[in-house]
């Protein structure tokens, strides 16, 4: 590859919602865009998070010049601690973004020695052979870029996460304008946000959620509990403002609320009026009707404020018949299960529960289809990549990019591991393939789960274990203990004690057959008979471990 091309590595967020992650190299130097997680599917038991394959970046790590950061969300920053355990170069992002970056790093004993460097919206950084342009953009989370890249090649314009708000609040829009003037001189290639494609128009706006909050607020009898996401610094102003205006006091309960207001507060984004917030053990001194409760759990997790409430396992707080809940946030795939059942409980303890799909409480921070094609007429690129999508999302926005006047064949929709190169002449060419598999982290394991760990995982979730003990005489070979069998999660010992005895008397007939002192046949023919014969009566297939212990 030449001085004058530019490749660009995706390592994650193609093809998928989450683990953004984006690297530009050049034959002397790589900047990282992006280092995000995503978080489990329901068939990766026990893993704790899954982030990107690190193994390209760490192969070249002598040309990383330093990582951008678009914004503060997780499926953005969450797989930092893991990279920056491997490289020590420096990562660029807003005052916000690195504080929530400083928080992560801090529990893996990383803060000390990391260089986080603050940018402000229009800075020009130099990194290696590029120069990064800062663009504000609005999204969901405040502080948040998309990013003006200068390179070899040509621009490149990387929107990160954007919507366009058309009537914004307080401040958060997206600036077309410095897009516009970035793109000017023509834009070899745009990367953009492709998670709403499929809704038409524009999103709502954060001025007309807060008409919307303003209605409930004015009309609530009781207490108002709201949930949203703990990084939404701009909605929990607004929920702020709307509390002092009704005179109500705001209690938080949740650790990432507080940790975040903690920092909004400090760095001057989140102004909280005098004598507003109360301590949960002070909620006895106010009548239901002149609290708010912000508390975390909008996607159902289980050791959530809004979870153990709705469980009645919370320690300080329980539902009330006269409650308002307003879930101020989007159902994120995945989740839908565990938010239904968390509305549903609310509502057998006699609960009043909003969310999106019902009242226009929440407005997402992605772009809508026509938002997205307003942003392709303002940069006009001559490639176009869609990312942070699943693939239909991807295809649809190709679609959409070339309704507005990119070439067919200049609109690419790739996946992660399928490196793209463009060169000075402004042609392009796929490179080679290289690994972006998904590592999943389980504890202090970092990719020492894979399929065949999943499997047997998969295998026990769905199956259940069988274990057998026996004590075999080393000197005579004759059974002196046992068998006995102990069932975990495959069935109920006293409904089918019929079934274990019949299973203990193939153990013996096994045993009978087996010359004395192979432990190792003996297991073997055990684990494979009693399976043979639980598939027979049973229909089922567990896991089955035989115990042989020589006395």
């Amino acid at each position: 590859m030449s001085s004058t091309s530019l490749s660009l590595y995706p390592l994650g967020g193609l093809g998928e919602i989450g683990m953004n992650c984006m690297a530009y190299v050049t034959d002397r130097s790589m900047a990282l865009v992006d280092c995000g997680l995503m978080f489990p599917e329901d068939y990766h038991f026990g893993v704790d998070v899954v982030i990107p394959c690190f193994d390209m970046i760490l192969e070249n790590k002598q040309k990383l010049h330093g990582i951008v950061l678009t914004h503060g969300h997780e499926d953005h920053i969450g797989a930092l601690p893991w990279l920056l355990q491997n490289v020590d170069v420096p990562v660029y992002g807003s005052e916000f973004t690195l504080g929530l970056v400083e928080s992560k790093l801090r529990e893996h004993g990383l803060d000390r020695w990391a260089d986080l460097r603050p940018v402000r919206p229009y800075d020009r950084v130099l990194i290696g052979d590029f120069k990064f342009n800062f663009f504000p953009v609005c999204h969901s989370i405040i502080e948040g870029f998309g990013l003006g890249i200068e390179t070899p090649v040509g621009r490149v314009v990387h929107t990160g996460d954007f919507k366009i708000d058309r009537n914004p609040l307080g401040g958060h829009a997206t600036d077309l304008g410095a897009f516009r003037k970035f793109s000017e001189s023509g834009v070899t290639v745009m990367l953009s946000d492709s998670t709403n494609v499929e809704r038409e128009g524009f999103a709502l706006t954060e001025r007309e959620i807060k008409v919307s909050l303003r209605e409930i607020f004015s009309t609530a009898k009781g207490r108002i509990l709201v949930s949203l996401f703990s990084s939404h610094i701009q909605r929990m102003q607004e929920v702020i403002d709307l509390a002092d205006a009704e005179g109500r006091k705001v209690a938080v309960s949740g650790r990432s609320l507080f940790r975040n207001i903690d920092l909004a507060r400090e760095q001057g984004h989140l102004k909280i009026p005098k004598g507003i917030l109360v301590d949960l053990d002070q909620l006895d001194e106010y009548g239901d009707s002149e609290l708010v409760l912000l508390i975390t759990g909008s996607q159902g997790e289980p050791l959530a404020a809004l979870s153990r409430m709705a469980m009645g396992e919370h320690r300080q707080l329980s539902v009330k018949p006269d409650d308002l809940y307003v879930l101020s946030s989007r159902f994120i795939p995945g989740n839908v299960k565990a938010i239904t059942k968390v509305i549903n409980n609310l509502y057998r303890l006699g609960a009043e529960v909003l969310y999106e799909k019902m009242h226009g409480i929440h407005a997402s921070g992605h772009a809508h289809a026509g938002e997205l094609t307003l942003m392709l007429e303002t940069v006009r690129p001559k490639y176009f990549i869609p990312v942070h999508g699943e693939y239909r999302h991807l295809v649809k926005h190709q679609r959409l990019a070339i309704g507005c006047g990119v070439e067919e064949d200049c609109a690419l929709v790739v996946e992660n591991g399928q490196p793209i190169v463009f060169h000075a002449d402004g042609s392009m060419e796929f490179g080679k393939l290289f690994s972006a598999e998904k590592i999943l982290v389980d504890g202090k394991g970092v990719g020492d789960v894979g399929q065949s760990v999943l499997k047997e995982r998969q295998l026990l979730a769905g199956e259940g274990m069988v274990i057998v003990v026996i004590v075999v005489d080393e000197a005579s070979g004759e059974i002196s203990m046992g068998p006995d069998i102990i069932s975990k999660g495959f069935v109920f010992e006293q409904k089918y004690r019929h079934v274990l005895d019949d299973a203990k008397c193939i153990i013996l007939d096994v045993h009978e057959n087996i010359t004395p002192g192979e432990t190792e046949k003996l297991k073997e023919r055990i684990r494979s008979a009693l399976r043979r014969f639980f598939r027979k009566v049973l229909g089922r297939d567990p896991v089955v471990v035989p115990l042989v212990i020589s006395m």
